[in-house]
């Protein structure tokens, strides 16, 4: 098996990872998962699709990501792993699509209007 390449999306993030067979090394960015992303819940919600597919430590996986905030990056990351374990195995999916991991949160920060002060917010009325 070569290099597979695949993208997650969330918010304004962009996670594009590459998953190859290996020991289970996860680099984010350069770094080690746990030093780029610091709090347990980041780091169970970056693991999570290998713990459902009870693949932990089959996969070396290289991560960008970029844009966003953390939680929206990890996020994007857990998306974009999922996406490459169903397409390694089909079988993969009768685990990950239950559980959210298959879908593409659509959520985005709504516009601001002009002639308000944020996107539904107005500024204040005064009668005199």
């Amino acid at each position: 098996m070569d290099t597979l390449h695949k993208i997650g999306r969330r918010k304004t993030a962009v996670a594009r990872i590459y998953l190859s067979e290996g020991k289970g090394d996860v680099t984010v960015n350069k770094k080690d998962l746990k030093d780029y992303f610091t709090t347990g819940v980041l780091q169970y919600k970056v693991t999570q699709p290998f713990q459902l597919t009870e693949t932990m430590g089959n996969y070396d996986v290289s991560i960008n990501v970029n844009g966003g905030g953390i939680t929206g990056q990890a996020e994007a990351v857990r998306l974009a792993i999922s996406r490459a374990l169903v397409e390694l195995d089909e079988e993969n999916r009768k685990a990950l699509k239950p559980e959210g991991l298959m879908t593409r949160d659509p959520r985005m920060v709504e516009r601001k209007k002009f002639g308000q002060k944020k996107a539904r917010k107005k500024f204040q009325f005064s009668k005199r």
